[in-house]
């Protein structure tokens, strides 16, 4: 075997893929630069030939030496035979606890009862020889977001939280916002009400991307709601707090984009205050209640806490803090930090209760990573692929390709740790919500890591049939549906493999084209899936219509005034041919919705900018600053929204399509 040879042999072991094809259908080799690096982050060596050497002979040996499998995927609920193991004694546990579940001697294979849905560990011995496995039982599909046999559809609305604009709030939507749209929109006949990614995104940190979050298994406390925090509704003391503040409150009210680091030291003022009240005021049950939350939370809330105590001295992004040992953190600001996550949870969970209305309740997003710098990579350190970057190759979305500066999980090193993190992350978004969209869900197959080298980036395979199992556990255990959000270059057969595990697909009506360029008609689609318009990252309805996300590309010099008039006029012709396909209609925007209302779709999601009438979008991949990304507030308060007469018409058009008959999905 040539040096090459077993350079490619590691990669494959490790899940590292030979080559992909782009956009265009161009084949491209992983190289031996990225093969390298990507190894190395696994924590494998790699960089010469010895090391290659030696490292491919060590996970030959292991795996040699093990006579069972690492991993069996069982369904939950039901007996199971693995057809291995005869004449040894084995005893399986979950994961979480020393309790012994089960035992015995294998005869004709290990005969595992029927088990609750979860994560176990298998001991098996046989003549001296032990080897550990982990079972995962999970049911065979997740949920679905109706009983069995239901017709019609389910529609909710998408809004970006930061933007929600209200005579109370500190110049930022806050929780309070959100329970107050959610009773609106269930009160017009919403099912649902989705936001953008409310994973924490670090209390000394001043990014605003929701997809670029500090740790995805807490909270985002700029959300917190100052003047409701449990336990001071009738206090005193509370409302001097806001009122010390109300000057630079208004002040950031009254812009018309998010005035984020203003509102961040201003309302971090509010909430050190509110914490001093709240420990001296507070009731006896209510600050029992707290005790509980820290305690169930447990080591993970601890060491998330000292993250974000060291970030107020040391800065956000670990990496550049001093090597060496850590300073001692301050247990009282780590109970602040505890403190934050709890009320968060708090004023979260309330929102279910007062959105009576809302049949699923909250659509949450689970972002694809956590910033590199921030507090997951730092508190899951043993599971996290050093000096990479998940991205994306060139695709419709992006064609120069994108990095996304975000850190992954090394597969081999997250399997190790029996999933834990993901699981922790999972749970902590699925128990809030009715309906969870995994962005990005083909990361769940493979992933684009782009070493910090510079050597091009590559695709690395994921456990895809454990990562469903533990979706498929934690969905189950909150009662969750799940939507995967498929779209860009999707491997062939992708999208019917999750259907089959239940999954929803995620169609966007301004993709969905045939390979001629003509658009699929909505009513010609899935059921089994969420349809739309747009996402944060496309034009809105108005937008694209009116070509402003071309005016865009050709203000940043992305494309020339030739192409741009070209573009608009293709334009042009999709804004008439969408407008025929639906119809008579007064305007484009009803169309629109139309076409959303006749499809067979499961789910139908409406953006608030499009029921607003708004021309930008939320967001446009490829820029940081040259646009205006994650500011722009609603042109109305919460207060209004309810009194839309396009959300009313909105609630009548989706109510009458739901009334004929659709597909019955399993």
């Amino acid at each position: 075997m040539t040096e090459d040879e077993r350079l490619q042999a590691l990669a494959g072991m490790c899940g590292i893929l030979p080559e992909f094809h782009d956009m265009q259908g161009h084949r491209r080799v992983t190289s031996p630069e990225t093969c390298r690096a990507l190894l190395e982050a696994m924590d494998l060596a790699a960089e010469t030939d010895v090391d290659v050497r030696e490292t491919l002979a060590r996970l030959t040996a292991r795996a040699g030496e093990r006579q069972f499998p690492e991993e069996v995927i069982v369904e939950s609920a039901k007996p199971a035979l693995l057809q291995f193991g005869n004449g040894t004694a084995w005893t399986l546990r979950a994961d979480d606890g020393d309790v012994e579940t089960a035992s015995g001697i294998a005869a004709e294979g290990i005969s595992l009862p029927p088990l609750r849905s979860g994560v176990y560990d298998l001991t098996v011995e046989i003549g001296g020889h032990c080897e550990v496995l982990r079972v995962l039982a999970a049911p065979p599909r997740l949920a679905s977001v109706a009983p069995q046999g239901a017709k019609g559809r389910l529609w909710g609305l998408t809004l970006a939280l930061y933007g929600l604009r209200s005579a109370r709030n500190c110049g930022l939507g806050d929780y309070e916002d959100l329970a107050q749209v959610a009773a609106t929109a269930g009160a017009s006949g919403a099912a649902f009400v989705g936001v953008n990614p409310i994973h924490n995104m670090g209390y000394a940190d001043v990014s605003i991307s929701p997809y670029s979050p500090s740790h995805r298994g807490f909270l985002n406390t700029t959300h917190i709601a100052a003047d409701a925090i449990p336990g001071l509704e009738h206090s005193a003391a509370a409302k001097s707090v806001l009122a010390r503040h109300a000057t630079e409150s208004a002040a950031c009210r009254a812009s018309d984009e998010v005035m984020y680091r203003p509102h961040k030291i201003m309302l971090h003022h509010r909430l050190e205050d509110l914490y001093a009240v709240f420990m001296a005021e507070a009731a006896a049950p209510v600050q029992a209640e707290f005790q509980y939350f820290t305690q169930t939370a447990g080591a993970e809330l601890e060491r998330f806490a000292a993250y974000e105590t060291l970030s107020e001295t040391l800065g956000p992004d670990w990496r550049l803090w001093p090597d060496g040992k850590q300073p001692q953190t301050d247990p009282a600001r780590r109970r602040f930090h505890m403190w934050l996550q709890w009320v968060a949870d708090k004023q979260l969970h309330a929102i279910g209760d007062r959105a009576k209305g809302l049949s699923l309740g909250l659509y949450l997003d689970l972002a694809v990573g956590p910033r590199r710098g921030g507090a997951e990579s730092w508190c899951e350190q043993p599971c996290i692929a050093k000096c990479v970057s998940i991205g994306a190759p060139p695709d419709h979305l992006s064609p120069e390709g994108q990095n996304w500066n975000l850190a992954a999980f090394a597969p081999r090193k997250l399997a190790a740790r029996n999933y834990r993190p993901m699981r922790r992350i999972l749970a902590q978004i699925m128990r809030h919500a009715g309906v969870v969209r995994i962005d990005h869900v083909l990361g769940l197959m493979r992933s684009f890591l782009i070493p910090d080298t510079g050597a091009p980036g590559a695709y690395v395979s994921q456990p895809m049939a454990s990562l469903i199992a533990i979706i498929k556990i934690e969905a189950e255990r909150n009662g969750c549906a799940v939507i995967g959000e498929d779209l860009g270059l999707v491997p062939a057969n992708f999208r019917e493999e999750m259907r089959r595990h239940g999954f929803y697909g995620y169609s966007v009506l301004q993709y969905e084209k045939t390979s001629h360029g003509a658009f699929r008609h909505p009513r010609d689609g899935s059921a089994q899936v969420l349809s739309c318009f747009a996402t944060h990252d496309t034009p809105t309805i108005r937008g694209y219509e009116t070509g402003s996300d071309i005016g865009w590309w050709q203000r940043l010099g992305w494309i020339d005034t030739d192409r741009a008039g070209a573009t608009r006029e293709a334009r042009d012709r999709d804004v008439t041919a969408l407008k025929g396909m639906a119809g008579p209609a007064p305007d484009f925007t009803s169309a629109v919705h139309a076409l959303l209302a006749a499809s067979p779709a499961r789910l139908v999601s409406v953006q608030l900018d499009d029921v607003l009438g708004l021309v930008e979008a939320q967001n446009l991949p490829g820029t940081i600053d040259e646009h205006p990304n994650w500011r722009r507030k609603y042109p109305v308060s919460v207060d209004d929204v309810g009194l839309s007469d396009d959300l009313k018409r909105l609630g009548h058009t989706m109510a009458d399509a739901g009334q004929t008959e659709g597909e019955t999905i399993p």
